[in-house]
């Protein structure tokens, strides 16, 4: 059976133009007003209905709508003057579409007492209230009167916020004065709970202005639309889009866990407390199905309403145990979001059980609980628990799509950060590793270091390093590979051993670095695979420095010159050919040799110290410098000095090295030299010299070993070297040095010696007799050294 509508056709006049203007429709209302029948006008022009009264006709359409007066031609020959709306009609298929044309049949005014009109306000589904000009309850609709709770009868003649009672109504009471005194319309956006509800709801108040026939203002007209449903959309809306921008602004676990429970606060619930799982002490992850009750949980953080936070029994970082019948457990087990109720009786055994969350309870008046399992990557990382007191409603289904939706973004943040704090960790721990954890203490400076990973980048590739070298000497390095985390790290480790590697077989600085950027292209061949060249590259500063000349020798790759301040001057950087970076290949290198007095300290650093995005480099080299002004003979002091001044609280963007030394002299009585002739029979007679000045030196208990050293050395330089020959004795409080030099290049080695062989045995007896040696090419050939100990029993 077809519908019946309770439409009358016959009130309305309509008719349908094609875009050629032929009549296509025409009802019986048009009849009523023309008198032509559907028959008589279908297919005719609709511009045969129109009478030539002189004017130009209608005009033409400049939109989809048009109405206007015509004067039509009527079957009895007359002329009826009507109103016409026009609305044109698009065709389904796209093309040109038609014109419906309509005009009312019946239009009288209703009477002023109208009970249709009547019925109309007192029904209307929009709750309606009209206040006269002293803002005093005139009268209102049904819906409002619903809404208020209170009878009419008893309440007209109070104003709003007298019928309100609360800051809100208040605070509306002042809008509808402003609407009474300007006689301007205005509309209101309110969060409230009327007399008549059980909780409260968005309203969107349309205060109008009502005028007599003069048009004066005689009172105000508060229609009220509630929009409760669009209100929290928007605001989960909100919270959503804030809990993208607030939450995982670091690499914090817990601040990130922080910020979960501050945006969660006052928006979805009173009280938030943010319990993670320890991460496993072998490294993996949590899952589900490995989880089994208790559960220990540790609190990262908490939020409350209330500033103090004194709703919560666990202080930040405690760790406890939860049963399987607590919320925590409840949801982790169940892997989903629980809600529980304190009148439902769900969290009955659990508040039996936990005196002091009883007493919590009790004391604020809890009544519901939302318990979001925190997960991540199928990895389950904790929970967050979301509870109402002061919002008298319980949470609702969307409460809990919003909580898992805000609660899932901050899981990928903690997971994030929780990942980059396990990475960190190993890269420092392998950094730590590979650096020096107590920088070697010798005759020929005093040095102190700092290393500071950055404080958000992940550790980096910075090193720094002092090694002793023969000849009391001392080799200064101090380098920055590219990147951050354990790439870094595993590349600094292996540039740091080259380093120690090539300055064991004492090379000079620049030749040093030509070696150590050959290492660097190779490692990045290495790294590229068969996809080209990879991106190792590196910067590094090498130094030398001779306590006995107390010259320093210095070249640098790509890398910050150092700052030097000698005693009574002021600090500035020492003037140094730049070098490429490590890892470019082929290009040369160029070292500066310095005289150094006495006490001059050098300082050298990485560029996490001087650059920032703060100030310029320059500005940077100009602090350094002006920290490094206040010496006053500490050097671990200044450290921390130019440390507090150059980087900011929060900690470097990136990696920081700094190495400061200070440089010392060997006194010229410690050094002894003599020229050796051509001739083994004067062997003896150097021993002899050498004893003597060991009794000079107080040193008598090592006599015999260093003469048989010196023994051989010098006989080995006169059998196989070239002259001129020369013989040098150094020592310190803990070591005495022996080094032999020649005109020849050609470097000794071990051998091993035959039973019947006559030599041969000599530079393995020194081996035996010394704590080291070795060889050292210089400018003019080579020298053989050995270093004794003298803290041993010489005797």
């Amino acid at each position: 059976m077809s519908p019946v509508y309770p439409f009358d056709d016959s009130a309305t006049a309509r008719a349908v133009v094609d875009e050629r203007g032929t009549l296509t429709g025409w009802n019986e209302g048009a009849r009523r007003l023309l008198g032509w029948s559907a028959a008589e006008m279908l297919g005719r022009p609709a511009a045969s209905l129109l009478v030539d009264d002189g004017t130009d006709g209608p005009a033409q359409p400049a939109e989809d709508i048009w109405h206007g007066t015509l004067a039509l031609r009527h079957r009895d020959g007359l002329t009826v003057s009507s109103w016409l709306l026009a609305h044109h009609r698009p065709a389904p298929d796209g093309g040109g579409g038609d014109w419906l044309v309509v005009t009312p049949l019946e239009n009288d005014a209703p009477p002023a007492d109208d009970p249709l009109m009547r019925a109309a306000l007192a029904q209307a589904p929009c709750a309606t209230a009209v206040y006269d000009d002293r803002l005093r309850l005139h009268g209102v609709n049904d819906v409002m009167a619903g809404v208020i709770g209170l009878p009419l009868e008893r309440i007209r003649g109070l104003r709003i916020a007298e019928i309100g009672g609360r800051e809100r109504t208040a605070e509306l009471e002042q809008h509808m004065l402003d609407v009474l005194t300007s006689g301007r319309a205005k509309d209101v956006q309110t969060y409230l709970r009327t007399v008549g509800e059980d909780h409260a709801h968005a309203w969107l108040a349309r205060l109008a202005p009502l005028r007599d026939a003069e048009g004066r203002v005689r009172g105000v007209c508060l229609a009220a639309h509630d929009f409760t449903e669009q209100y929290l959309a928007r605001e989960r809306l909100q919270l959503v889009n804030e809990a993208s921008v607030r939450i995982g602004t670091t690499l914090d676990v817990t601040r990130t866990a922080q910020e979960l429970a501050d945006v969660c606060v006052p928006a979805l619930a009173d009280f938030v407390s943010v319990d993670l799982l320890d991460p496993p002490q072998h490294g993996g992850d949590h899952h589900p199905a490995e989880l089994t009750a208790p559960l220990s949980l540790r609190r990262a953080a908490h939020r409350s309403i209330i500033p103090g936070s004194p709703e919560a029994v666990a202080k930040p970082g405690q760790l406890d145990q939860y049963p399987a019948f607590s919320p925590q457990a409840d949801s982790l087990l169940a892997g989903r979001t629980i809600v529980a109720t304190v009148p439902s009786g769900s969290l009955e055994q659990w508040l039996a059980w936990d005196e002091a969350r009883f007493n919590r309870v009790k004391e604020f008046g809890i009544h519901s609980t939302m318990s979001v399992p925190i997960t991540a990557r199928g990895t389950t990382l904790g929970v967050a628990v979301l509870t109402r007191y002061r919002r008298p409603d319980p949470f609702t289904a969307d409460d809990v799509l919003l909580a898992e939706e805000v609660t899932a973004r901050a899981a990928v943040c903690i997971d994030n950060a929780r990942r980059f704090s396990r990475e960190r960790d190993t890269a420092l721990a392998l950094q730590r590793s590979l650096l020096p954890r107590i920088l070697p203490r010798t005759a020929a400076l005093e040095a102190a270091s700092r290393y500071l990973p950055a404080a958000r980048a992940g550790v980096g590739g910075d090193w720094f390093d002092v090694i002793p070298l023969s000849g009391m000497r001392v080799a200064m390095v101090v380098g920055d590979v590219v990147g951050h985390g354990v790439q870094a790290s595993a590349t600094m480790g292996r540039l740091r051993t080259a380093v120690r590697t090539l300055a064991d077989i004492d090379l000079a600085p620049d030749e040093l670095l030509t070696h150590l950027d050959d290492l660097v292209v190779r490692l990045s061949a290495e790294a590229g695979g068969d996809g080209g060249p990879g991106e190792v590259g590196a910067t590094c500063l090498y130094a030398v420095y001779d306590p006995v000349s107390r010259r320093c020798t210095l070249a640098r790759a790509g890398h910050p010159p150092p700052v030097m301040l000698t005693p009574g001057g002021t600090p500035r950087q020492v003037p140094l050919p730049a070098g490429p970076p490590l890892g470019l290949g082929g290009l040369p290198f160029e070292s500066t040799e310095l005289e150094l007095p006495e006490g001059t300290v050098l300082a050298f650093y990485t560029d996490g110290l001087i650059e920032s995005r703060e100030r310029d480099i320059d500005a940077g080299h100009r602090m350094l410098c002006d920290a490094l002004a206040a010496y006053a003979d500490s050097l671990d002091e200044t450290c921390d000095r130019i440390l507090h001044t150059l980087l900011p609280p929060g900690g470097a963007a990136d990696d920081v090295a700094l190495l400061l030394a200070r440089t010392q002299g060997l006194s010229a009585s410690r050094v002894t030299t003599w020229d050796i002739p051509a001739d083994p029979a004067l062997v003896g007679p150097i021993r002899r010299q050498v004893g003597e000045q060991l009794d000079v030196w107080d040193l008598s208990e090592a006599a015999f070993t260093t003469e048989l050293v010196v023994s051989e050395l010098v006989t080995n330089a006169i059998r196989y070297g070239s002259h001129p020959i020369r013989l040098r004795l150094v020592h310190d409080s803990a070591t005495l040095i022996c080094e032999v030099s020649d005109a020849s290049h050609t470097a000794p080695h071990l051998r091993r010696a035959r039973t019947f062989d006559e030599g041969g045995r000599g530079l393995l007896l020194v081996a035996q007799l010394t704590e080291r040696w070795g060889s050292r090419h210089t400018p003019d050939g080579k020298t053989i050294w050995a270093e004794l100990s003298l803290t041993d029993d010489m005797s």
